[in-house]
């Protein structure tokens, strides 16, 4: 995983999208704990090692999306009239 943390961006998101991320984070983070828990039931090696690879690539991603929401500054809503 590449993050370049020279790089201090900072984004303006939506609250909406903020949640939409937020939501994406537990996802992730679930279904690797479910795919984890899995590879005691598998019994091939290739099997095994391509499960741990999925773990590791949700766990990434949840992380770079923290990252992100980290760096980002949530905008006000807009008022409705």
């Amino acid at each position: 995983m590449a993050v370049n943390c020279a790089t201090f961006e900072s984004y303006e998101i939506s609250p909406r999208f903020r949640q939409t991320v937020e939501e994406r984070i537990v996802r992730l983070e679930r279904d690797a704990t479910h795919d984890e828990a899995m590879v005691g039931v598998l019994e091939d090696p290739d099997h095994i090692r391509r499960q741990m690879r999925l773990v590791m690539a949700q766990r990434s991603e949840a992380l770079r999306m923290r990252i992100f929401l980290e760096r980002a500054k949530t905008s006000l809503p807009q008022p409705t009239n």
